[in-house]
């Protein structure tokens, strides 16, 4: 039985994962696949450039808590004692799996994003306190380069680092894992580097200067 349950559980976490918030709000509210505009990528840097702050927020917050929520979907069945080695595994498959589920979503012919966003989910719900601070460390190189693909780099591979020398965990898992996200990120990430080393990358500003009319006819 707590094998089935195991299996149950991964299962909802790829399916919670493979829900398209980037696709669905686009199609459903401004008639645009995000997927045929600007980087091609399903999530939320690309939703900010194609449709706009307004419709990036929702599709980041979804996307969040598609990896938290899958992760925490742990709690539902005891199937692991809270606390235990066990337990973080089982919760880092799990989180996992929404990514994965983000990557290849099943709803929309396995097209998604990069999955960080979801992944942000998942390390606020293992490891919240290493991830606010890559989160800071995002928001300042964002505001500062205003690169969305930039900051997502370097707060990926500030991760480890963090884990590792900061809080100094111990936990074998937590650590490989937190290798894996850093590489992970870097690995989804080859476009974004190309076109930032020909100096093509796109900056995503929160506030947008209205374009003044060169030329005006009576």
């Amino acid at each position: 039985m707590a094998l089935i349950i195991r299996i149950l559980l991964i299962i909802i976490a790829y399916l919670v994962g493979s829900i398209p918030s980037a696709v669905w709000i686009g199609k459903r509210w401004y008639g645009v696949d995000v997927r045929d505009h600007g980087s091609g990528n399903a999530g939320f840097t690309n939703a900010v450039r194609v449709l706009g702050w307004k419709a990036g927020i929702p599709v980041f917050i979804t996307d969040l808590l598609k990896g938290y929520l899958a992760v925490n979907s742990i709690r539902i069945f005891n199937v692991y004692i809270p606390g235990t080695e066990d337990f973080l595994n089982f919760q880092l498959i799990l989180g996992a799996c929404a990514v994965i589920g983000h990557i290849f979503p099943v709803y929309v012919g396995f097209r998604g994003g990069k999955g960080v966003a979801t992944l942000l989910g998942l390390l606020l719900a293992v490891q919240p306190y290493p991830t606010l601070i890559c989160l800071g460390i995002f928001i300042i190189f964002f505001l500062s380069t205003g690169y969305v693909s930039l900051s997502s780099m370097i707060a990926g591979i500030s991760f480890p680092l963090i884990i590792i020398f900061v809080f100094k965990t111990t936990v074998s898992s937590m650590v490989i894992f937190s290798m894996i996200v850093s590489i992970l990120v870097l690995l989804t990430h080859q476009k974004n580097i190309e076109r930032l080393l020909n100096r093509e990358e796109t900056r995503s500003r929160i506030i947008k200067r209205k374009r003044k009319d060169s030329v005006r006819e009576d």
